[in-house]
């Protein structure tokens, strides 16, 4: 409704467009093999940067919480990851490794203290009697992460991916829209700026709320499932 009134008010379509334009353009967007296949490249580019965040994140945030002196020595660095300002860290990425490169390295960058913080939260939270009473029982180190850590900390890692593929997602395609790297989202954003077709803008602004909405929706699914199992 207040997309309508705003239209109307303003009455001009190079301003504020038509929900019935964008709407065209968004049906173009999800129907062409050439839109779907940057979409596609994307969220590859997505998932791969999250995948190695969770990777590191997990194995680093896991020995911190075991241990004090690693929370001791990583505990500056990943300040340092949540505090630095996101626009200063892409254009130095971007001038170290350019276009190709810099939506990879950002993006993991972002999601990195959020899988880290929550695996070394959920090692902290175990009960330690539990920790105690499974040790007497086995002294295996690495049967004791597959069977009681990963397990014990999976609530906290599941939140920290709901939080992490909104994150990734905004912060990879603001890395591709300044270096304009080819076939992205961000870069057919800049595209559609620079040609004033503020429709398409529109467009892949919604497709973004939608396919973050779809990919934590399979987040929670799987969160429900396994609280379920």
């Amino acid at each position: 409704m207040i997309w309508v009134i705003t239209y109307q008010a303003i009455d001009h379509q190079l301003i504020m467009p038509s929900p019935q334009s964008v709407f065209l353009s968004l049906f173009d967007l999800i129907t062409h093999m050439t839109s779907l296949g940057i979409i596609a490249t994307s969220i590859f580019r997505l998932f791969i940067s999250i995948a190695l965040s969770a990777l590191l994140g997990i194995i680093l945030g896991m020995l911190s919480g075991l241990n004090q002196k690693v929370s001791w020595i990583l505990k500056p660095y990943v300040t340092i990851l949540r505090t630095i300002p996101v626009i200063s860290i892409i254009v130095i990425l971007l001038i170290l490794f350019g276009y190709k490169i810099t939506p990879f390295i950002i993006t993991f960058l972002m999601v990195f203290p959020i899988v880290f913080q929550a695996a070394e939260s959920g090692i902290k939270a175990i009960n330690h009697e539990l920790i105690d009473v499974y040790n007497l029982e086995k002294h295996d180190f690495i049967i004791s992460i597959r069977d009681l850590y990963f397990p014990m900390i999976q609530k906290y890692l599941i939140l920290s991916f709901l939080q992490s593929f909104g994150l990734g997602l905004k912060v990879l395609v603001m890395a591709e829209y300044l270096g304009q790297t080819r076939n992205s989202i961000g870069n057919s954003l800049y595209l559609a700026k620079t040609n004033l077709d503020y429709s398409e803008v529109f467009a892949w602004t919604i497709l973004l709320i939608l396919i973050s909405f779809a990919i934590e929706y399979v987040v929670h699914r799987y969160q429900v499932k396994k609280l379920i199992d």
